[in-house]
């Protein structure tokens, strides 16, 4: 029933000496298909009645397709009618999103026997993240409305008659067939590859997406984290500080006060001064929060605030048709903020400038410098914060800063309308 393979290797249009293929095949080389399988559909060799190990696997793939699929279609029947009947009572759902979680695992095994056989490379889908998803009714809602066990369970339901088919056509062409067998292998296989690739694949923009947004809330909670322990570092080292020295100097001085009431007036001064001292640090800490002005006057007139305090010169341009959402607002303000800060610093430049405007649904803003250049994302953490805080809300960005200057930083934000 086998035949002997062709030359399949030639390099000058001509047969080596010894070859015998001039016989049943015609196909070329197919020593790369195996080791690049993510390009295995594409770089299949030709069918050819000669059998080879491609033509073998599909073979055998699809005569286990009757045993599959009677596995498969026998567990999605049990589970659509079981769990569809019993979510009348209390344990239909939890079974129900049980046995969704079994089909994941059967799935699973698919995509194990079409990678081995008929070299379809499909990622695995994300796991459900169930540990991290709360209390139990958040687990069990997330179990049900998994689209990965969904379309597993479309996929088992689906087989039984093609599985029927196929294992009808295959068995008895191995006798009565053999020549156009693997012409045959090579459709039918290829309808299954189709039929993984669609119900058995995950959806890459889906998981992608999943991915993102999974990380994006560990940034955020580790910024919110960070910020709040900057807030406590702050009181406690600065206006606490102050008020405790405060607190004592009043002790002293009111002891004094009937005794030696010229030091007693002197030590209230010197509180006086440190009562002012800690409304300022109070001040500074606040506006480090959330400025009143960004608050009451928008970006222009708090941007204009902060350039003030710039030990360079800068000119500030909004252009903007309304405000932004608050939280759009306010990281938009901390990124310039922060910029800023870096070029008074690290920068060396005479003039700077800073420019919000809208573009579409986008909120940009650049700020420039003629400074020394050099700046780089992976240059410290202030940087790599910026970019991580704006990536957390899908926004960008992006650095140019070329040795020598001058430095281009944009940030991209979503625009988000204000509410009332």
């Amino acid at each position: 029933m086998t035949a002997p393979h062709p030359a399949a290797d030639r390099t000058d249009g001509t047969d080596r000496p010894g070859s015998t293929g001039t016989g049943t095949g015609t196909g070329t080389g197919t020593g790369t298909d195996d080791r690049d399988g993510h390009e295995g559909l594409h770089r299949l060799p030709p069918p050819r009645p000669a059998y080879d190990a491609h033509t073998w696997k599909e073979i055998l793939y699809l005569l286990l397709n009757l045993p599959v699929a009677v596995l498969g279609f026998t567990y999605a029947f049990t589970v659509l009618v079981a769990g569809g009947t019993l979510t009348l009572t209390v344990i239909g759902l939890p079974l129900l999103a049980l046995c969704l979680l079994g089909a994941r695992q059967l799935g699973k095994l698919e995509r194990a026997r079409a990678r081995k056989l008929l070299g379809v490379r499909v990622e695995e889908p994300t796991p459900l993240p169930l540990a991290k998803s709360g209390g139990p009714v958040q687990r069990l809602w997330m179990a049900l409305k998994d689209p990965v066990g969904w379309r597993t369970l479309l996929y088992d339901a689906i087989r039984l008659p093609w599985g029927i088919l196929t294992f009808c056509v295959v068995l008895p062409s191995l006798f009565v067939l053999w020549p156009v067998l693997p012409y045959l292998a090579r459709g039918m296989a290829n309808l299954d590859r189709a039929m993984v690739r669609g119900l058995l694949s995950p959806s890459d923009e889906l998981e992608r997406r999943i991915a993102e947004l999974e990380s994006d809330r560990g940034i955020v909670v580790d910024t919110a984290a960070a910020d709040l322990r900057r807030i406590e570092r702050d009181l406690h080292d600065g206006a606490q500080a102050r008020l405790v020295n405060l607190a004592m100097g009043l002790g002293l001085a009111k002891e004094k006060l009937l005794e030696d009431p010229d030091t007693a007036a002197a030590m209230v001064a010197e509180a006086h001064g440190e009562v002012k001292l800690a409304l300022q640090e109070l001040r500074d800490l606040a506006r480090g929060i959330h400025p009143a002005v960004l608050t009451d006057r928008g970006l222009d007139a708090a941007l204009s605030s902060v350039a003030s305090r710039c030990t360079v010169p800068v000119t500030v341009t909004v252009d903007l048709p309304a405000r932004p959402a608050e939280a759009i607002e306010g990281i938009a303000y901390f990124t310039v903020s922060e910029l800023l800060q870096n070029i008074s610093k690290h920068s060396g430049a005479r003039t700077a400038s800073v420019d919000v405007w809208r573009s579409e649904d986008r909120l940009l803003v650049q700020v420039r410098d003629d400074g020394r250049g050099g700046a780089r994302l992976d240059g410290g953490s202030g940087m790599r914060g910026l970019a991580e805080r704006l990536g957390a809300v899908d926004g960008l960005f992006v650095v140019d800063s070329p040795a020598g200057g001058p430095t281009v930083v944009t940030a991209e934000l979503p625009w988000r309308d204000r509410t009332a």
